[in-house]
């Protein structure tokens, strides 16, 4: 395995004192050598997920699922572990329709009106108190979200919810009613003017992801064509063929022993258990290291580059002991 210019940051040492070390970290950063080694192979990751959607890799089953929720109109719903694709999928489904995606992100806070509009309660207060002001009204402090604008599109588009399951139980639910009916009440509308949201170019394309960390509620499940992600070898395979411009350095026999060290990886008895991104990660760091075959053989702590498969101390500490 070779250091070159990738070895940005290296150990303190006693022959090199700490304005030397800067100066040689900085210049190996800033420099040509530097972008040139971690041009490609480490930007890869950094790729926006609208970016890669071109390159992502749909199985039979998911595009049997997605055919389904786009003949009958029906949710999909897309489960696995983090870091599957799960979110990608959603992005390369816009991609191959041609048309744009929103995406909103549900937290452990997020309510079905936060996909609908947020509210400006202190700036519509503070607009009534004031004397001076002229009153706007209610509407004017609506700010328009994710499924509203997807109503108010020219265009079908597709409309992400992301980690669905994060957010709390009665979110789903509080959603039937769009996923059926495909419309909702302004409750902002002016008296006397129609107060009906309806899709202007039909309903959106729903596309929701979850980590699986809690179950769904059964109504909004069986509104939903689900598919889920297994990571397999067939899929790993699949994945890390379709990204080999990312790791252009690793032969296939490297690739091959990288991705059976992952798997023993993910056998182990961790607390957190390395998922494809991490996988990802891992390849074209060491592509971007030229490590070799035989920088693989080696105990499972002291792999290069493990950082990027390990997050939790005590793994890597339990990893140690397996020696």
């Amino acid at each position: 395995m070779t250091n070159g210019p990738f070895e940005i940051v290296r150990p303190s040492t006693a022959e090199e004192s700490a304005d030397e070390r800067r100066r040689r970290a900085a210049d190996a950063f800033h420099g040509e050598a530097a972008e040139q080694s971690l041009s490609r192979e480490l930007r890869q990751c950094d790729h926006t997920l609208a970016e890669t959607a071109a390159g992502y890799v749909v199985d039979a089953d998911l595009a049997t699922a997605m055919n389904m929720a786009l003949c009958v109109r029906a949710p999909l719903l897309v489960t696995g572990e983090p870091g599957t694709g799960k979110t990608q999928a959603a992005y390369h489904l816009a991609w191959l329709l041609g048309i744009d995606l929103l995406r909103f992100q549900a937290r452990s806070t997020s309510t079905a009106n936060d996909l609908r509009y947020d509210f400006d309660a202190v700036g519509y207060l503070r607009n009534a108190q004031d004397p001076e002001e002229d009153r706007s009204p209610r509407s004017a402090y609506v700010q328009r979200r994710e499924l509203w604008q997807a109503y108010e599109a020219e265009h079908r588009c597709v409309l992400l919810i992301d980690e669905i399951d994060k957010a709390p139980r009665d979110f789903p639910n509080d959603l039937l009613r769009e996923l059926d009916e495909h419309h909702f009440k302004d409750p902002f509308a002016a008296p006397g003017q129609p107060d009906d949201v309806v899709p202007k170019a039909g309903p959106p394309i729903v596309v929701a992801t979850s980590n699986a960390e809690r179950r769904l509620p059964d109504a909004f499940l069986r509104r939903c064509i689900a598919h889920h992600i297994e990571i397999d070898e067939p899929f790993l395979t699949r994945v890390v063929s379709a990204r080999l411009d990312a790791f252009p350095r690793l032969d296939e026999d490297v690739r091959r022993r990288a991705v059976e060290l992952f798997f023993e990886l993910r056998n182990e008895d961790l607390a957190h258990v390395p998922s494809t991104a991490e996988l990802l990660t891992w390849l074209a760091t060491l592509s971007a290291r030229g490590a070799d075959r035989g920088a693989l053989d080696r105990p499972l702590a002291e792999l290069p580059g493990i950082q990027a498969l390990i997050k939790d101390h005590q793994d890597r500490a339990r990893l140690r002991e397996l020696r």
